[in-house]
């Protein structure tokens, strides 16, 4: 039988119920006798096993309470909540953002329980996704993974006998070929930004291949003037959560092999030290109004608030079409960037390191294109023992 006991709450007694949820962790239930304390207490003893015998029926029985037939889109949400502690908040953020906007609104109508959940259910919410939502093959995968995981610990507790996420077929994963800028394009760019709040991210992004997080997370710690050097070990990246834009910070890169030094050139530095002085003219005439929370960081705006990572993707995109420039992501820029490095002799392992892979396969996978020339050189060299 579900434990419980009573409590007194408000001068009244209260019936606590103690048990497990569909996911194996302890919960609490609180019901109102609506007994008053005093010459009461037998009475609420006898309503209190009366609802621990009723508990304890529904959950054993066919009842909505059994664990096996909980709804699938509240076994989500319970399992949800689970993970929140055992994940990165920017993986629970994004966890969080699928299920709640775009899984659970499309199941929730169906009333679906976990036991009732088939691969034709969930096949059929692919082929939704892909034909009626218009998302990428690759969105379906990652959708597909959560569903899958969260399954799966449904199959570990014991309240399904299959995961019926094996049994589908995922869409074929899209390669993204990245749309790169040549020298005189990013030259052209350059020279556009120059000035604008947008030119220290351009910079970082073309020269260095930094990522988002990695270009606002720069502190100015970082920068080592007399070595010209500067080192990338801090990331800010901008999440959904509970509804609300949150900054998350970390003293950390994406990767270990992410946290590197890298040479400090002239441009760059020159445009750090001019960052440097509008920042600290900016305070003198801001006064009290100005932000002190970001004093640590580069890029900030003229009332000292950390620039966020959409502004760059959002004010990026403006520049361009402003300026009738060739439509490509910020994160483009790092593709043009090794593009750039390897046209000009440096290999793929230099790329990895100056880009922060934490492994080769990774630069020779996203940069297969560059490996084109070599090839070339290679039937060249085969060519020159056939017979002409």
């Amino acid at each position: 039988m579900v434990a419980g006991h009573l409590r007194e709450k408000n001068g009244t007694f209260q019936i606590v119920l103690s048990f497990n949820d569909a996911l194996g962790n302890r919960k609490t239930k609180s019901i109102s006798t609506g007994l008053p304390i005093k010459g009461n207490k037998k009475r609420a003893e006898a309503l209190l096993m009366e609802a621990r015998q009723n508990f304890d029926n529904g959950v054993s029985g066919d009842s909505k309470n059994n664990p096996k037939n909980i709804l699938f889109t509240e076994f989500m949400l319970e399992w949800l909540e689970m993970m929140k502690n055992s994940v990165e908040i920017t993986t629970y953020a994004n966890y969080a953002m699928v299920i709640k906007s775009r899984i659970n609104p499309y199941f929730r109508d169906k009333g679906l329980t976990l036991s009732e959940l088939t691969p034709k259910h969930i096949q059929d919410y692919y082929l939704y996704s892909l034909n009626v939502e218009k998302v990428s093959a690759n969105t379906v995968i990652h959708r597909h993974a959560n569903i899958r995981k969260a399954l799966q610990y449904a199959l570990k507790l014991g309240l399904i006998d299959f995961n019926p996420a094996d049994r589908v077929e995922r869409p074929k994963k899209n390669k993204y070929v990245a749309t790169t800028y040549n020298e005189k394009e990013l030259e052209n760019l350059f020279s556009v930004v120059k000035g604008k709040r947008i030119e220290f991210a351009v910079t970082l992004g073309a020269f260095y291949g930094l990522r988002r997080s990695e270009i606002v997370g720069i502190k100015w710690d970082a920068i080592d003037f007399e070595r010209k050097t500067f080192t990338i070990k801090h990331t800010v990246t901008e999440v959904m959560l509970d509804g609300k834009v949150t900054m998350i910070d970390k003293e950390r890169t994406k990767t270990k092999s992410s946290h590197r030094t890298l040479p400090l050139v002239k441009p760059f530095e020159e445009l750090l030290l001019r960052m440097k002085v509008e920042q600290e003219t900016n305070r003198r005439v801001c006064g009290s109004a100005y932000c002190r929370k970001y004093l640590d960081y580069i890029y900030v705006n003229e009332l000292g608030e950390l620039v966020r990572p959409n502004f760059i993707t959002q004010n990026f995109a403006i520049v361009l079409a402003n300026n009738k420039l060739k439509k490509i992501r910020f994160h483009d820029l790092r593709h043009s960037c090794a593009s750039l490095l390897y046209a000009h002799g440096v290999s793929l392992k230099e790329i990895q390191e100056w880009l922060g892979h934490s492994d080769i396969s990774t630069t020779s996978n996203i940069y297969t294109h560059l490996d084109y020339s070599s090839k070339v050189s290679s039937a060249n060299a085969i060519l020159s023992v056939f017979p002409t």
